[in-house]
C-alpha cells in the first residue's frame, strides 16, 4: 500500500528534494538533461547504463529525415503495426518531434552513422515503408545513446545521479504522489530511504524478467508498474506484450538479440530443413510486423522443425564489421553467422501496456509523471513499431521536462534523502525460487499464445505466490503479472501482440484500448481464485 509521508519523515526534516527521477536509462537521463538547471536527483538499482533495456538497443531510433520520406508515412506505418489501437493524434505528435530530439541527441555527442558527405545514414527496418531508422555502428545503438548521455549528465552540476537504490514504494497522500522509498546496497540494505519529492518521474523500464525468456536486462521486472498501481494510477493496455521474434537461442539469460535490422538488410528466416517459412505466412515475409514473425518462429519451435536466422548470403563476410554486438553473442557460443544460421527463438522484448499517461507524461496521480516503458501513451497500439521505442522515450522524457518547467515554481532545495525505517525483504530476487516460479509461469499461462484456462490457471497461481511472499519488492511484481494476466483474460479476442488460441479473430467489440486499476484487477481475481 501507499506510503504515508507523516510516518516516514524524520523530526529534523526541513523540506524537499525538487524532482526525483527513478530510472537511469535513455528516458531518465533525457529527461535530466532537458531540465537543468533545475536540481534532479536520479535514482538508479544498477550503475547508470549498466540496468536499462535502452543500453541494449541495437537497431536505433526511427525518425522521418531522409528526402524520400514524411511524417504522414512514419504514421502510416506505426497505426497499421499498432493494429488499430495507436492514439493517431499522441503518436502523430511523437513523430514530428523525432528529428528535433535526434538533434538534442547529436548536440549531446551522440555518434550516429554518417555517410561520405556527412549525412546520417538511414536504414530500415521491419514494417518500415522507408529508411528511416538511425543507427550508430550497426548495432551499437542504445549502448552509443546512453554512453553520451551519462557523460552529459556527470557533468552537469544540477544532477545528482544515486546509484544502487532499489526504489520499492511511492509516498502517497491521497491522489498526490510526494516522493519514492527506496533500499540503497543494490537493495540489499537493511535501511530503506525516503525521498520527498515536488514531482516524482517514473522511468523504470519494462516486465522482461517476469518471463523465462527476455532479452531485457535483470532489472526489467514491472517494478514501476506495480507501484503505480498499488498507488491507485490507472494502467492502460496491460495485456500487450511484444516477443522479438530472433532472440539467440543459447541457453543464456538474458537472450542476446539477433536485431531486426538483420532482416531489414536482407537475412531470412529457415527452419530445420531450409525451409523459409515466412513466406507461407505473410506478403512481407521476415518484415512483416513483429507479433506475425514471432508467432511463426514460435510455431516452429513449438513443432520440433526449430527456427534459425540464415544471414550467410544477404551480409556474410561483413557480418562482423556490420554487426559486431550479435557477432560477438554467436562467436561466443561457438556460431560464426557469417557461414551459420542463427539458432532463434521469441522472447519477451517490449511491453506496450503500462501506466496511462497524456501527451505530457501525466499519470493519472498528481504529482507522477512517466516516461518510457513503463508507461502506455497509446502510440504504440496492440504492437510497437520496430524502433518507435527510443524515439517514445526521448520524445515524451522532454515533454515531461517542459511540463514540470511550466507547473511548478523553480527550487534551489538540494537537500539529502532522510532515513525511511526497515523491513527484512533482503532476499536477491533473481536467485528466489518465486520469482522463477513466476517467470515460468507467465511464460506458459501468458506466452506468445494464451487462452482462457491458462490464464485463470496463471492467475490463482500468482495469488498463491503473493500471500507466500508478502513482501513489498515481490508484491510489486506480482501486482504487474496480475494485470498482464487479467487484462489479457478480459480482451477476448486476438489482436496485435494478443494472441488468444481460444478467440483467433479480431473483434470489432475490441476495437479499444484496456484501461484497468490494481483495484479492479483484484476484484477480478478474487471471483476467479473463489
Amino acid at each position: 500500500m501507499p506510503t504515508n509521508l507523516e510516518s516516514m519523515r524524520p523530526q529534523s526534516w526541513q523540506g524537499i528534494d525538487d524532482i526525483v527521477i527513478v530510472g537511469g536509462g535513455l528516458a531518465g537521463l533525457f529527461c535530466a538533461l532537458k531540465l537543468a538547471p533545475r536540481p534532479v536527483t536520479v535514482l538508479a538499482a544498477a550503475p547508470i547504463g549498466q540496468g536499462a533495456s535502452s543500453a541494449w538497443a541495437q537497431g536505433g531510433i526511427a525518425a522521418a529525415m531522409s528526402p524520400g520520406d514524411s511524417f504522414d508515412k512514419h504514421l502510416a506505418d506505426t497505426v497499421a503495426a499498432g493494429a488499430g489501437l495507436v492514439e493517431e493524434k499522441i503518436a502523430r505528435l511523437m513523430i514530428s518531434e523525432g528529428p528535433d530530439r535526434i538533434h538534442d541527441l547529436l548536440a549531446y555527442g551522440v555518434p550516429f552513422d554518417r555517410d561520405l558527405e556527412g549525412h546520417l545514414l538511414l536504414s530500415r527496418e521491419a514494417a518500415h515503408s522507408e529508411r528511416r531508422i538511425v543507427r550508430v555502428a550497426g548495432d551499437r545503438a542504445g549502448g552509443a545513446i546512453m554512453e553520451a548521455l551519462i557523460a552529459a549528465v556527470r557533468r552537469t552540476p544540477s544532477i545528482r545521479v544515486m546509484e544502487g537504490y532499489v526504489v520499492e514504494e511511492l509516498i502517497a497522500e491521497g491522489r498526490f504522489v510526494s516522493g519514492v522509498i527506496a533500499r540503497p546496497d543494490a537493495g540489499q540494505s537493511t535501511a530503506r530511504v525516503a525521498f520527498p519529492a515536488r514531482a516524482v518521474v517514473l522511468c523504470s523500464g519494462g516486465v522482461g524478467h517476469l518471463y523465462a525468456v527476455t532479452t531485457n536486462p535483470a532489472e526489467a521486472r514491472g517494478t514501476g508498474v506495480g507501484m503505480a498501481a498499488k498507488a491507485g494510477a490507472v494502467i492502460a493496455d496491460p495485456e500487450f506484450v511484444q516477443f522479438h521474434p530472433t532472440a539467440i537461442d543459447i541457453g543464456q539469460d538474458p537472450a542476446p538479440l539477433a536485431t531486426e535490422a538483420l532482416r531489414g538488410d536482407g537475412a531470412v528466416l529457415v527452419n530445420r530443413a531450409g525451409h523459409r517459412f515466412m513466406t507461407d505466412l505473410h506478403a512481407d515475409a521476415e518484415l512483416a510486423p513483429r507479433d506475425i514473425v514471432a508467432r511463426g518462429v514460435f510455431a516452429e519451435v513449438a513443432a520440433g522443425r526449430g527456427a534459425f536466422l540464415d544471414c550467410t548470403k544477404a551480409i556474410g563476410k561483413q557480418f562482423a564489421e556490420h554487426f559486431p554486438t550479435v557477432y560477438a553473442s554467436c562467436t561466443a557460443a561457438g556460431i560464426d553467422p557469417a557461414v551459420q544460421p542463427i539458432p532463434v527463438v521469441p522472447a519477451v522484448h517490449y511491453h506496450m501496456g503500462g501506466i496511462a499517461v497524456d501527451a505530457d507524461g501525466r499519470s493519472s496521480l498528481d504529482g507522477l509523471w512517466a516516461a518510457g516503458e513503463v508507461t502506455s501513451s497509446g502510440v504504440h497500439g496492440a504492437n510497437r513499431l520496430a524502433s518507435n521505442s527510443l524515439l517514445e522515450a526521448v520524445v515524451f522524457a522532454g515533454r515531461i521536462a517542459d511540463s514540470i518547467k511550466g507547473m511548478l515554481p523553480e527550487s534551489t532545495l538540494y537537500e539529502w534523502p532522510k532515513a525511511a525505517g526497515e523491513n527484512d525483504d533482503l532476499v536477491t530476487l533473481e536467485d528466489s525460487a518465486e520469482l522463477k516460479e513466476l517467470r515460468r509461469l507467465m511464460s506458459t499461462h501468458a506466452g506468445v499464445i494464451r487462452n482462457e484456462e491458462g490464464l485463470k490457471t496463471l492467475i490463482r497461481e500468482l495469488a498463491r505466490l503473493d500471500q507466500e511472499r508478502p513482501r513489498v519488492r515481490f508484491s510489486n511484481i506480482a501486482a504487474t503479472a496480475k494485470l498482464i494476466a487479467v487484462g489479457a483474460l478480459q480482451r477476448t479476442e486476438s489482436r496485435g501482440a494478443q494472441m488468444r488460441s481460444d478467440y483467433p479473430d479480431t473483434s470489432d467489440a475490441w476495437h479499444r484500448r484496456t484501461y484497468l486499476t490494481l483495484r479492479e484487477a483484484d476484484r477480478i481475481a478474487a471471483e476467479i481464485v473463489g
